[in-house]
C-alpha cells in the first residue's frame, strides 16, 4: 500500500516522500530512519478526487477549525499538524504541510501564508500580520471569518431570490419552445389549405411555424451559437466590465449595484483597521474589490488622506460615501472608533439590499408569470383560432 509522508528534514524544510509499506506504522518507521520528524502520513488509496469547481483550499473553513484548535488550548503548531493529519486532500494537504514548514524555517505565520497567494488573499495576510503585534491570532481568525459570514449573507440572499425566476424562465422558454418547434409546425400542415381564410395574425404564427419546420436545424444552431457567444463573453473580463457599465446606467439599478459596492469597500476597510492597519494601506488592499470605474475615485480619495483630509471628507468628495455612510463616519473620527463604525455602515446598506432584493423579487416574480402566461396562452389562442371560428360557422 502506499503512503504519502509530509515531515521535515535536518535542514527545516518541509519533505513529502511516498512510501510503499505494509501499513502507516511501517510508513513512519522508513521515514523516521532517514533522520525525519514526521508531521503527517496518509493513505494513497483514501485520496478522494476533487471535483471541478470545487475550491483548491477552502478558506473559511480552515479559519474555522484553526480557531476551535486555538481555543481548545493546542499551540499554533500543533493546531496545523491536526489539521495536516486530518485532511484527505493532497493539494489542502500540501497547503498546510507547506505552512508548517515555513513555520519551522522561523517565519512567522503571516509570512507562512503569503506563501500561498493562490490561496490565501491579502487581505487574510495583511489581517493575520497585524494580530501578530499583540499575539492574538485568534482574534484576526474570527475577524475574517465574521467578514467573510456577512459577505457570504448577501451574496447568499442575492442568489437564493434569483432562483424562482431564473426556474421560471427556463421552465417558460422550454414551453414556448416545444410550441414553436413542434406544435405550431403539426398545425401549420393541417391549415395549409385554409391560409386565405385564417385571420391575419393565425396566418403570421403559422408562417413562423412553417419557418422553423423548414429551417428547424438553422435555428436551433444559430440559437447554440447564441448561447456560446454569450457564455464566452462573459468568461472574458473586458466584456464583463462594458457589461457592468451598461448596466450601471439603469438609473435605479445602477444606484443598488452602487451601494452593494460600497458596502464591501466599508466593511472590507473596518476589518482592515480594526486589525491595525493604517487607512492608506488599507484602501490600497481593498482596490480590487471595486468596478474599475470606482477604482480612480478610491485613487483621489487615498490621495486625499495623504494630503492630510479626513475619510469622511475624502470619500464625500469623490463620490465613495452616501449621505448615511458620511454622517456615521463623521461620527467615527470623533469618537476614535473608525474601524466599528465602518462595518456598522456596512451592515446599514447590506440590510437596505437585502430590503430592496426581497421588494423586486415579490413584485418581479407575478409580473414574469404573467409575461409568461400572457406570451404561452397567445400562441395556443391563435393556434386554435381557426377552429374557433369554424364552429361559429356550423352554428
Amino acid at each position: 500500500m502506499k503512503f504519502q509522508v509530509n515531515a521535515v528534514d535536518s535542514r527545516q524544510e518541509i519533505v513529502v516522500l511516498n512510501l510503499q509499506a505494509a501499513n502507516a506504522a511501517t510508513a513512519i518507521d522508513a521515514a523516521r530512519k532517514q533522520g525525519l520528524t514526521i508531521l503527517s502520513v496518509r493513505s494513497r488509496a483514501l485520496a478522494l478526487p476533487r471535483l471541478r469547481g470545487e475550491p483548491a483550499f477552502p478558506i473559511t473553513l480552515f479559519s474555522i477549525e484553526l480557531m476551535a484548535l486555538l481555543e481548545a488550548g493546542l499551540n499554533l503548531v500543533e493546531a496545523l499538524q491536526t489539521l495536516s493529519e486530518k485532511e484527505l486532500h493532497s493539494e489542502r494537504q500540501a497547503v498546510v504541510a507547506g505552512i508548517l514548514g515555513a513555520i519551522y524555517r522561523g517565519e512567522s505565520f503571516s509570512q507562512a501564508v503569503s506563501r500561498f497567494p493562490q490561496h490565501f488573499p491579502p487581505l487574510y495576510v495583511a489581517t493575520l500580520r497585524a494580530s501578530e503585534r499583540t499575539g492574538n491570532v485568534r482574534e484576526a481568525l474570527s475577524r475574517y471569518i465574521a467578514y467573510q459570514e456577512e459577505i457570504d449573507r448577501v451574496r447568499k440572499k442575492v442568489v437564493s431570490a434569483s432562483i424562482y425566476p431564473a426556474i421560471l424562465i427556463v421552465v417558460g422558454g422550454l414551453v414556448l419552445a416545444f410550441l414553436m418547434f413542434y406544435v405550431v409546425p403539426r398545425f401549420a400542415r393541417v391549415y395549409e389549405g385554409l391560409s386565405g381564410s385564417l385571420p391575419f395574425f393565425s396566418q403570421l404564427l403559422l408562417a413562423v411555424g412553417r419557418g422553423v419546420q423548414q429551417h428547424g436545424w438553422l435555428i436551433g444552431a444559430l440559437i447554440a451559437a447564441g448561447f456560446a457567444c454569450g457564455a464566452y463573453g462573459l468568461s472574458r473580463p473586458r466584456f464583463r466590465a462594458w457589461l457592468n457599465e451598461r448596466l450601471w446606467q439603469i438609473p435605479a439599478l445602477g444606484e443598488r449595484m452602487k451601494v452593494y459596492q460600497l458596502a464591501r469597500l466599508y466593511r472590507t476597510v473596518g476589518m482592515l483597521l480594526r486589525a491595525g492597519i493604517p487607512v492608506v494601506s488599507a484602501l490600497e488592499m481593498v482596490r480590487g474589490l471595486l468596478d474599475a470605474h470606482l477604482r480612480e475615485q478610491l485613487a483621489q480619495a487615498r490621495m486625499l488622506i495623504g494630503e492630510g483630509r479626513s475619510m469622511s471628507a475624502a470619500f464625500d468628495a469623490t463620490g465613495l460615501a452616501t449621505p448615511v455612510a458620511a454622517r456615521m463616519m463623521a461620527v467615527g473620527e470623533r469618537g476614535g472608533e473608525m474601524g466599528e463604525m465602518m462595518e456598522r455602515v456596512a451592515r446599514f446598506h447590506d440590510e437596505e439590499t437585502a430590503r430592496f432584493v426581497d421588494w423586486f423579487t415579490r413584485a418581479f416574480e407575478p409580473i414574469l408569470m404573467a409575461v409568461l402566461g400572457v406570451a404561452i396562452g397567445l400562441v395556443v389562442v391563435l393556434m386554435y383560432m381557426p377552429i374557433f371560428e369554424l364552429a361559429g360557422s356550423i352554428q
